[in-house]
């Protein structure tokens, strides 16, 4: 019995380790899921995971917003993108990035697609770069795909889905 209690705790942090930190649902603007974000601590940020499905194919913008609101059909309630080093836009930017700029995610002719990104300088605990700061963050999903460098949003279009960022 005592061998069988320490095998039980002593894997409990495993599983603890697998689950991600932070999930969001992303909602097309009728309201529909169309994709889930996880999000887990990484070494100079949050790595997110995202996976889509049932959006246009191609390219398009990702980014995480800076307010936890997803009031669609536009979705302008989740605010520009998550800017906590006040920088420009862009990967590409040499006055940039945002910690909200991720590269684009491509979904392809099935409207599938999925990636994996890191939001550098992003936390998930309290503090400087945390996505849990008072309003919350969302993940948007955009029309286009982000051109890299166009400050302030990358020309990257529409909002054509939205998830708030929760624990």
């Amino acid at each position: 019995m005592r061998s069988l209690l320490f095998s039980v705790l002593a894997s409990f942090p495993l599983l603890v380790a697998a689950s991600p930190a932070a999930t969001a649902t992303l909602r097309d603007a009728q309201g529909k899921v169309v994709g889930t974000a996880t999000l887990a601590p990484a070494d100079g940020g949050v790595r997110i995971a995202v996976r889509v499905t049932g959006v246009p194919p191609g390219p398009h913008g990702f980014h995480v917003h800076a307010t936890g609101k997803c009031e669609g059909p536009e979705f302008k309630s989740a605010g520009g993108h998550f800017n906590p080093g006040a920088r420009e836009h862009g990967l590409e930017n040499p006055k940039g990035a945002h910690a909200g700029d991720m590269p684009n995610l491509t979904a392809g002719a099935d409207g599938t697609g999925e990636g994996e990104f890191l939001a550098r300088g992003a936390s998930l605990q309290p503090g400087s770069g945390s996505l849990f700061p008072e309003g919350g963050t969302a993940v948007v999903l955009h029309a286009a795909p982000d051109d890299m460098k166009s400050d302030p949003a990358g020309n990257a279009g529409a909002r054509i889905a939205c998830g708030v960022i929760t624990r």
